[in-house]
């Protein structure tokens, strides 16, 4: 039972981390073009992420991460390496200011240490992985950014069109006023697909610990949890990665942050209601790029995007790694 405390203390500790890590995806641009105070913006992009408790109520996203290890594999064991994978991955690209995935450090570290498990019992490691949602998770961190970047393109273009001819000081006012509303359906759909990620992890630690049977129905406690965790966490900021996101990849204007904001809201709308757990990164860096060749290729400083592509590809095999190191530590201690 105590491990089972940990676990999900462990849990919550990094859908903290995930919400003050992630918090750059919502509020980067909307800081970056003054719109509001970094302080505001993050008391806004935090309401909104709380918002998702009330309205989200289809866990498909977090069905999807219970599914990625096969059961007969899992065990508290391998949720606590997981979870210490995830927790340290996530806090050395936050230290460095690396707008990785916490979403697929997550995934990676639970199917790492259940790999690890697979064979202390003697069996193939990749027995270990349910390899439908594990392919689906892979396709998407490329396709996220891809149709993020997509539909920001398409948007700024046709909004572009539409205020053609219209006097710049009076269109950037409408869209500084825009930007509050595309930043909160992003926050919003942050806290929608981000926060189910964890639920499932403790829906089935719940279930590895005999305190619930599979299948059951999810307690109300987890998502209330979850949501309330993910929103203090983005409310304590992420200034480090703000910087990259807002300013690094492409000069953003309050139009084409509206246009970034709404093609990464509407990504994450589509993909959580596929019930495909992607990064709110990804999308929103693939969005931000979007917008940037709306202007000229070489408005996007490509060589600042091919370092985040590279954190992109390594971060679940890192934490898979670590995921694994540590379920040998915890199995040698704790047994």
């Amino acid at each position: 039972m105590a491990l089972l405390v940990v676990v999900i203390c462990l849990a919550i500790i990094f859908d903290f981390i995930n919400g003050f890590h992630d918090a750059a995806n919502s509020i980067a641009t909307v800081v970056s073009t003054k719109v509001l105070s970094p302080l505001m913006a993050v008391l806004w992009a935090a309401a909104f992420n709380f918002l998702a408790y009330f309205l989200v109520k289809d866990h498909k996203v977090a069905n999807t991460i219970a599914k990625t290890v096969h059961e007969h594999f899992i065990t508290l064991n391998v949720i606590l390496a997981g979870l210490i994978a995830a927790i340290t991955w996530n806090l050395a690209t936050w230290w460095f200011g690396i707008p990785s995935s916490s979403s697929h450090t997550l995934i990676g570290g639970f199917a790492g240490a259940g790999m690890t498990n697979a064979i202390f019992m003697h069996q193939s490691a990749m027995d270990a992985v349910n390899i439908g949602p594990v392919i689906k998770i892979i396709a998407f961190i490329f396709l996220a950014p891809v149709i993020g970047s997509i539909i920001g393109f398409a948007i700024n273009i046709a909004i572009l069109h539409i205020c053609k001819g219209m006097r710049p000081s009076k269109t950037e006012k409408w869209f500084k006023r825009l930007q509050l509303i595309s930043s909160g359906a992003l926050s919003f759909a942050h806290g929608g697909n981000d926060a189910q990620k964890v639920m499932g992890i403790i829906y089935v630690a719940l279930i590895a610990g005999g305190q619930l049977l599979p299948n059951a129905e999810m307690p109300n406690w987890i998502p209330l949890a979850c949501y309330s965790a993910i929103a203090i966490g983005t409310m304590s900021g992420g200034w480090k990665i703000v910087k990259t996101m807002g300013t690094k990849i492409t000069k953003v204007t309050p139009l084409e942050g509206v246009s970034a904001e709404t093609a990464g809201a509407i990504t994450l709308f589509v993909t959580e209601h596929f019930g495909i757990p992607v990064s709110t990164t990804h999308t929103i860096t693939g969005s931000i790029i979007g917008v940037g060749l709306t202007k000229r290729v070489s408005a996007v400083r490509w060589g600042v995007t091919i370092n985040l592509i590279w954190a992109w590809v390594i971060t679940i095999p890192i934490s898979a790694i670590i995921a694994g190191i540590v379920f040998v530590l915890v199995k040698t201690f704790l047994g």
